[in-house]
């Protein structure tokens, strides 16, 4: 029986899409619990992790959320995270068209479990 449309990632490497979800799974909570602070986007990378996680998001979306916060959790990356001001500019964009791409699927509840998480998180977490 074929998978329905939305579970088909035929156009998606799968084996890169388990290492992603991997990594994030792995170290999602800590590298954002460092840089909460630090981050404007906040709300939009936790709601995007638990759209990414929800069983009833599509396949596609998925694999797109995945890339793109393996992006956001990979040290060395097109600006590195740890240059004051500009650090985080490219995860941004990275996450922003990344949530462009699927924002039909994070819905309010993502974004509420997003508001619980980070309510619980300080400020200034280093």
């Amino acid at each position: 029986m074929p998978k329905p449309v939305d579970e088909d990632i035929s156009a998606f490497d799968e084996t890169k899409l388990e290492s992603d979800k991997r990594l994030v799974m792995r170290e999602f909570a800590q590298k954002l619990r460092r840089n909460v602070g630090k981050i404007p986007f906040a709300d939009d990378v936790t709601a995007s992790f638990y759209c990414a996680v929800d069983g009833k998001s599509p396949a596609f979306v998925k694999a797109v959320l995945f890339g793109a916060l393996a992006y956001f959790i990979m040290p060395a990356d097109v600006i590195p995270d740890f240059l004051a001001g500009v650090g985080f500019t490219d995860d941004a964009s990275v996450l922003m068209a990344a949530m462009a791409t699927v924002k039909k699927y994070v819905n309010e509840e993502h974004r509420e479990k997003a508001r619980v998480f980070l309510d619980k998180e300080p400020a200034s977490a280093e």
